[in-house]
């Protein structure tokens, strides 16, 4: 179940990216006293303060959708234990619009020769399949030759990869864009500091969503390092996540140096206890990402953010606008 229940109107889907990435719209949701205000993302040195720590996730995003033969192959991430020419893929239709049946043993020839063998369903699951790719060289090497940005119906537009990067990303492996962070600009960063806002790093690779099934997250890499760790330990202002990968790598720690692959699961009942703050875009009604967000807000203030979001036309997905709760 959903923390709240609404529907998205197609109207309100960004189906490309905004001329400026600062100048998304921000609705502001104050959990000390309930207000909700709309700004502008480019304001964000103007709410918040000295002492504040920003953190951010480095993780680059890869060009991981392949054309195949009856098929279009999304890579997500390495396999936990296993060499790297070992992926947690998902096959889709195509033409890229839905799930695609995957059976173990089926092998599918990819774009520029290469092969994916089919081993078996990923942790019991139906849509994820754990597979080898036979290729000549590392799977990074064969994706930057061969790959391309992930994207769904609601982008009805191929954008080059530099579109689905942070400003920030200097560490490839995620294969969708870590898309919170995006209307960050190297300007606006210079402002913060200017500010007296801190700014932190971690890194987590990011996988393959479904905007069909919304399981809950799957097992990811990550790794927060001692120097953010004692940016945390020593913050004198609120510690604001840039994302949900943030969130979920920080908590998985409780703040301290750390690196591996989590599988926390973050909701109402579990809470947070590092963060005080998030910066993310919105999220399809049933989206996990949810529950993260209502661990934060409590979830009265996230319905009427949602609802105000709705009402005032805010736009949905990785080129949409975003949402700061603190």
């Amino acid at each position: 179940m959903s923390a709240i229940s609404f529907e998205l109107p197609r109207d309100l889907e960004a189906t490309a990216p905004p001329p400026r990435r600062d100048a998304v719209r921000l609705l502001v949701a104050h959990r000390e006293d309930g207000r909700i205000e709309h700004r502008r993302f480019q304001e964000l040195p103007d709410l918040l303060g000295p002492g504040d720590l920003v953190v951010v996730n480095v993780s680059a995003t890869l060009p991981a959708a392949v054309a195949a033969e009856g098929a279009r192959v999304h890579f997500s991430t390495r396999a936990p234990g296993l060499d790297q020419s070992w992926r947690v893929v998902e096959v889709r239709s195509e033409d890229g619009s839905h799930p695609r049946r995957a059976r173990a043993g089926e092998r599918i020839r990819l774009r520029g020769g290469a092969t994916l063998e089919l081993v078996a369903p990923y942790l019991g699951g139906g849509r994820l399949m754990l597979g080898r790719l036979d290729a000549s060289g590392p799977v990074e090497d064969y994706l930057r030759l061969h790959g391309e940005p992930i994207r769904y119906g609601y982008v009805p537009e191929h954008w080059p990869l530099r579109e689905y990067q942070n400003v920030y990303a200097t560490v490839p492996g995620s294969a969708e864009m870590p898309s919170a962070g995006r209307p960050f600009t190297h300007e606006l960063i210079a402002q913060l500091a200017a500010a007296g806002v801190l700014m932190a790093t971690i890194t987590l690779h990011a996988g393959v969503s479904s905007p069909e099934s919304h399981e809950p997250p799957f097992p990811e890499q990550f790794e927060v390092p001692p120097a953010t760790a004692r940016q945390i330990a020593r913050a004198s202002g609120r510690v604001i996540a840039v994302g949900t990968t943030v969130v979920r790598a920080l908590e998985t720690t409780g703040g301290r140096a750390g690196s591996g692959w989590t599988k926390l699961v973050i909701g109402r009942e579990r809470g947070v206890r590092v963060v005080d703050g998030l910066i993310t875009g919105w999220h399809e009604p049933e989206a996990s990402h949810l529950h993260v967000l209502e661990a934060i807000a409590g979830r009265e203030l996230l319905s009427r953010s949602y609802e105000q979001a709705l009402a005032r036309g805010y736009r949905w997905h990785e080129f949409g606008d975003s949402h700061l709760i603190f």
